[in-house]
């Protein structure tokens, strides 16, 4: 029980921690990073913003090309928090399906070794699809991918709704799922355009940043969970209450937008 109680402060403080990065979120990343009093070389700022828009004049690319090795050094570190800021923001507030998929996954259980085992499995699956998809060594289509987001969330939802206690398969489940949001992720990064020498480093920025936006919906969770419980346990008959009024009714909500996502996307790519 100490320990759990050490957990929530820890989570409640990162949360804390991460709040800033939040509000930062909220801002367009050109205008942040690349506004006046910016650490990135200027030129870069012009082809990165020009690339981005998906405007690429020839002038464009011939400026791309011609930045030094140099001035790539020096934009380094303002493009890797750049792609991080990015990278947040396409979880938090942009990233509904994934939202629900953390949100599923903490409802799995009350225990904090099988969530941790599932949240691992889910970052270095993600982790692994993204940096394949977005180095273009696997490039599957976005009719196939949305789709099957939406699947894994209506299933993860499902399954927390049959099953009282988390399956012993569930973090094998959840990596084989993790691998496909990971193809959803790599979607988003591609789309952003990048000039030459910045690849990795934007990639690394881009993949931290989702996992900031990740814990931060899980420490939100665990904080609203813990809430959550000590009024139901202050109940009459509190046994199976909280799965009663929280996990069974959250799941059920998380499983018909899975399913409602679904559908539509299916229809979608088959018009």
């Amino acid at each position: 029980m100490r320990r759990d109680v050490r957990l929530i402060r820890q989570l409640v403080l990162a949360m804390l921690i991460l709040l800033p990065a939040w509000t930062v979120a909220g801002a367009h990343p050109a205008d942040e990073f690349c506004g006046p009093g910016s650490d990135l070389d200027p030129e870069l700022c012009r082809a990165l913003s020009q690339l981005d828009n998906g405007d690429t004049p020839p002038e464009a690319s011939a400026l791309a090309e011609e930045i030094s090795v140099g001035d790539l050094d020096r934009s380094r570190a303002g493009a890797f928090f750049l792609y991080v800021q990015i990278g947040f923001g396409h979880i938090l507030p942009g990233g509904a399906d994934h939202i629900l998929f953390v949100l599923a996954i903490y409802l799995s259980t009350s225990r904090l070794r099988p969530l941790v085992w599932q949240v691992t499995a889910f970052t270095l699956a993600h982790t692994a699809t993204l940096a394949l998809a977005a180095a273009g060594a696997i490039s599957p289509p976005p009719e196939i991918v949305e789709p099957l987001i939406a699947a894994t969330i209506a299933f993860v939802a499902l399954e927390n709704m049959i099953l009282p206690e988390m399956a012993r398969w569930r973090p094998g489940v959840v990596f084989g799922f993790g691998l496909i949001h990971g193809m959803g992720f790599a979607g988003a990064f591609g789309e952003l355009g990048l000039p030459p020498g910045l690849f990795w480093t934007s990639l690394t920025g881009f993949n931290v940043g989702v996992e900031l936006g990740q814990l931060t919906v899980l420490v939100l969770a665990v904080a609203a969970g813990s809430a959550l419980c000590a009024l139901l346990a202050a109940a009459p008959n509190p046994e199976g209450l909280y799965r009663k009024r929280v996990t069974w009714p959250f799941s059920a909500l998380i499983g018909a937008v899975g399913t409602w996502w679904l559908v539509s996307r299916l229809m979608e790519a088959t018009a």
